[in-house]
């Protein structure tokens, strides 16, 4: 374990490089089990570099499919971080175990992600499965990943609503039908409401003018 920290220490530039954080996490990962994944993230974890720490956090997320512990320490720890770029990574963490999982088995995770206290872990969700509709299932019901996101337009974290707007906004790009019967029924003199409306009809009235 100390030897790979070195390894890490030597291999890992002072410029943030999220290309080797990533290739780092996938090489290590594919050449050990969820349980070797899981102790070695919660080492990584406690690093000072924080792209080591990253590290440590994509291996959590490749092994919270058979490991529970590494999801609730990504949720509970990890989401306190104070680094932006800490919190972007879990969202990446996040997608990566959804994905392990099928991104149909894990509308219930999804949701209780949406809906917990931490705005961290609520962003967590919504922006880590950006684009939505480019996931499976969400492909092909794109309705369900509207209706997740809708409910975040009255969060009370802006951190949260802009990246639901944004998600929404991407999703409008292939189903702007879907998103503008979405959006009519909103009611937009909540500003809260306002901010996600402007952020997800952005796309759909820029492609209006063009015409």
């Amino acid at each position: 374990m100390d030897d790979y920290i070195s390894y890490l220490n030597k291999v890992i530039p002072e410029k943030d490089s999220l290309k080797i954080v990533k290739s780092e996490a996938e090489k290590f990962q594919s050449s050990h089990s969820s349980s070797e994944c899981h102790t070695m993230g919660i080492t990584l974890y406690q690093s000072d570099n924080f792209q080591i720490q990253e590290i440590g956090i994509f291996l959590l997320g490749y092994a919270a499919h058979e490991i529970p512990e590494s999801l609730d320490f990504l949720r509970n720890t990890v989401s306190k971080h104070q680094n932006w770029k800490v919190q972007e990574i879990l969202a990446m963490a996040f997608d990566n175990h959804c994905k392990s999982i099928g991104y149909e088995n894990a509308v219930p995770l999804i949701t209780d992600w949406l809906s917990d206290a931490n705005p961290n872990v609520r962003r967590a969700a919504s922006e880590g499965l950006r684009v939505w509709t480019s996931r499976p299932y969400f492909k092909d019901h794109p309705s369900v990943a509207i209706r997740l996101l809708s409910d975040r337009k009255t969060d009370s974290s802006e951190y949260v609503r802009k990246s639901a707007g944004n998600a929404l906004r991407d999703i409008s790009k292939k189903f702007p039908t879907l998103i503008k019967e979405e959006i009519s029924t909103w009611d937009v003199s909540d500003k809260k409401v306002a901010q996600v409306y402007k952020l997800a009809y952005r796309y759909i009235a820029e492609k209006s003018v063009d015409r």
